[in-house]
């Protein structure tokens, strides 16, 4: 099929404790050698200043991931089918808890989106079968256990 990589990077700063853990988790991520994302770990997980709050952190990409996929294949499908998308916003949600097992997971994405069409708006059931073709195509979601589920706006 096909391959994908990144290529995630991380220094120690110089006066940082590494054995105490007060280190930055700040790092980078590269994508096709050109690219440079700032990426941290989650200021909700690791407490101030060893995180960056203006950073992507990866439960952010994770969620991103997800909606951009599935946002990706909707506009295929919608033009597949005639529409013409002039605009799709998708202000998504990923839900992390502790299961039963005791691992702490992002169990569930909502994605709420809004779409606008160059013409009026299909009927409802047309947007949810998009959404529902979206759905089974998308490769991220293929890739997960998250329930995903698209939220009507």
């Amino acid at each position: 099929m096909s391959s994908h990589f990144a290529t995630i990077r991380w220094f120690a700063s110089p006066g940082e404790d590494f054995a105490k853990g007060q280190y930055s988790r700040a790092h980078s991520w590269n994508f096709d050698g050109l690219t440079n994302v700032s990426a941290s770990a989650s200021p909700h997980i690791v407490p101030m200043p060893w995180a960056n709050p203006d950073a992507v952190d990866p439960e952010e990409a994770f969620v991103a991931s997800v909606a951009s996929c599935h946002m990706l294949f909707f506009l295929d499908f919608a033009r597949r089918s005639g529409l013409v998308v002039t605009g799709y916003e998708d202000e998504a949600e990923g839900e992390m808890h502790k299961g039963s097992d005791g691992k702490t997971r992002i169990t569930r994405v909502a994605l709420r989106p809004r779409i606008v069409f160059a013409s009026e708006e299909p009927e409802q059931a047309i947007i949810d079968e998009l959404h529902h073709k979206s759905h089974e195509a998308c490769f991220i979601a293929n890739s997960i256990t998250s329930e995903v589920v698209v939220e009507s706006r």
